[in-house]
């Protein structure tokens, strides 16, 4: 489910042009459907998590998945772009269960078991980001548009079978004393939540900035070519295997507070490396690949760490916490890459600035929470 919740929105852009010439439109109206998807996930995930709470996470997790094979399949035959964008929205809305592996993480582990688990999530989520691209352009060359759909329906076919053979009903366990979206209220109105999910978004950000400069940084500004720039990205998908290997590590020594504040600090780090570089030398892939390499690492670090620190405040009320987590993140994320985008003259510098801002904050508010736990704690100091 790792991988399903990305695939959808990479794998397709090789296939633009073929889209284009098929629903006869221009390629700016196929660009509508990311935008579309995006929209329909984010507005699914709100409804999802807290609607999970009350009726258990299996029954809501196999109605996405068989919404979002319909509408995968319902745009391999369709005809026109209405009928594509109808489709397309019906697989969005039930790639909005995906939120729910959050939620699913927090049930079914423990302890630094959970926190694992996140970490491998995050890694993997990173690798097959990378990797989309290129599994879609040789998709389209070998198979043509219609390749990219029908492996996201086996794809999601095959989670459909683990889940209905390996998820327990839990419709029993779940909460109905409340109404389902109350929780939102409880949870906005929580500090550490709040705090521990910025912290949470921000290390998304710092990736995600990347991810969206990347094409000006490395093909506007390098001179890669397309091919040269698929390679560059799965270098920084293997970054994120490596990331994930030290957060794995550090998982079973240091707490998860302690974890999140060393990634912020390697974010900082690679912030800074991006400013100084200049100063050492020309721009290069690898004035580029080297600090990312150290920011994808503390994002391996910080994010699991900070995520399960938040979910862990309200573990009755998991799919609605990760829910609005999860929105949190693409929201500050969306904000973050934008606001990076803009500054696209001062690339890399912009990139460092945004590393150096993103991780003050969250240091600041790790330091916020650390008092505050240290005045409830000991309330006489």
């Amino acid at each position: 489910m790792s991988l399903l919740g990305v695939f959808p929105l990479d794998v397709i852009l090789p296939s633009f042009p073929a889209l284009s010439a098929h629903l006869k439109v221009n390629t700016q109206q196929i660009a509508y459907s990311i935008s579309l998807f995006a929209l329909g996930v984010a507005a699914a995930q709100l409804v999802i998590g807290p609607l999970s709470d009350q009726l258990g996470r299996k029954r809501l997790l196999l109605l996405g998945l068989l919404a979002s094979i319909g509408g995968a399949l319902g745009c391999v035959l369709s005809t026109g772009f209405e009928s594509f964008m109808f489709f397309r929205l019906l697989q969005a809305l039930g790639c909005g269960c995906f939120v729910l592996t959050q939620a699913l993480v927090q049930d079914l582990f423990e302890g630094k078991q959970r926190n694992a688990v996140r970490i491998l999530q995050t890694s993997a989520s990173g690798l097959f980001i990378s990797l989309s691209p290129l599994l879609g352009t040789w998709l389209q060359q070998a198979f043509d548009w219609p390749a990219s759909f029908l492996a996201f329906a086996l794809l999601a076919g095959l989670a459909l079978v683990m889940s209905l053979r390996l998820l327990q009903d839990d419709s029993r366990k779940a909460q109905r004393s409340q109404s389902a979206f109350s929780a939102y209220g409880v949870l906005a109105r929580d500090p550490a939540f709040l705090r521990h999910s910025t912290v949470a978004a921000i290390a998304f950000a710092c990736h995600f900035s990347f991810i969206v400069v990347s094409p000006l940084l490395l093909m506007e500004r390098l001179g890669l070519s397309a091919y040269a720039f698929s390679l560059v990205f799965l270098l920084y998908g293997l970054a994120y295997l490596f990331g994930g290997l030290i957060a794995s590590a550090a998982n079973q020594r240091l707490a998860a507070s302690t974890q999140a504040a060393c990634g912020l600090g390697l974010i900082a780090s690679a912030g800074l490396a991006l400013l100084l570089w200049p100063w050492f030398g020309e721009l290069s892939a690898a004035a580029v690949l080297v600090p990312m390499i150290i920011c994808t690492t503390g994002t391996s670090l910080a994010r699991p760490a900070a995520t399960s620190s938040a979910l862990e405040l309200h573990p009755s009320r998991a799919g609605s916490a990760a829910s609005l987590l999860n929105t949190l993140v693409f929201a500050i994320g969306a904000a973050a890459s934008s606001l990076t985008a803009w500054f696209s003259e001062q690339l890399p510098s912009s990139l460092g600035v945004a590393f150096l801002i993103m991780a003050s904050i969250g240091g600041l508010l790790m330091t916020q929470h650390r008092a505050h736990r240290a005045a409830t704690l000991h309330p006489g100091n």
